[in-house]
């Protein structure tokens, strides 16, 4: 059974999502993992940067859909009510990290106490007043939900980029919170005008 346990309200989560634009920090990006990622918890991934400093960063998986966990089934679990007007919206696997960690990543036309605003575009909620809120229809305008994260220690997601690991984009509504999970890895590549069929699949650096 996965269990959503909520992060706390407090002033740690705040600081680890803060955006540092001087520094060249990716908080607020999209990761799109080039075509040769062979492991699968990344294939073909497309990642949500959430927080990044100096110290690593945090980001969410947004196409990955889990097929084992619904919304109303997430809800049952934390014995939150719902009705038939509540969304059966999917579940996302957000990373290999806290798997029973949950976290809902939306717009910013709700923002609740312990909400964190990411880049003045988006925001991370990860208490139960959002899931209420969105089972009774009061929620943002645009949601994920996902289960897990995708952590990064100093220096390596950086490491990674050098290596070819990542595209780097901009994030877009229509790109993360599109209802074709299959699509988001492709139309992240489309936005770029990047044909992932002419990438080479040898890494290398001249």
């Amino acid at each position: 059974m996965i269990i959503y346990r909520p992060l706390k309200s407090d002033q740690h989560m705040s600081q680890a999502l803060q955006y540092d634009q001087n520094h060249g920090y990716l908080t607020g990006k999209l990761l799109v993992a080039m075509p040769y990622i062979q492991d699968q918890r990344f294939y073909h991934a497309v990642i949500y940067i959430c927080g990044h400093d100096e110290s690593g960063a945090m980001g969410l998986i947004i196409n990955k859909q889990l097929a084992s966990v619904g919304f109303k089934d997430l809800l049952d679990q934390i014995k939150i009510e719902h009705d038939v007007s509540t969304p059966d919206a999917p579940i996302y696997y957000g990373g290999p990290v806290e798997v029973g960690r949950g976290f809902v990543l939306h717009t910013i036309d709700y923002l609740a106490e312990a909400s964190v605003t990411i880049n003045n575009n988006f925001a991370l909620t990860a208490t139960l007043e959002i899931l209420r809120a969105i089972s009774q229809l009061h929620g943002p305008r645009n949601a994920l939900v996902a289960l897990g994260y995708v952590g990064w220690t100093a220096d390596q997601l950086e490491t990674e980029i050098q290596n070819n690991d990542w595209l780097v984009i901009d994030a877009h509504e229509d790109i993360i919170f599109n209802k074709n999970h299959e699509l988001i890895w492709q139309n992240a590549m489309a936005s770029i005008g990047v044909n992932p069929s002419y990438i080479i699949t040898e890494t290398g650096h001249a």
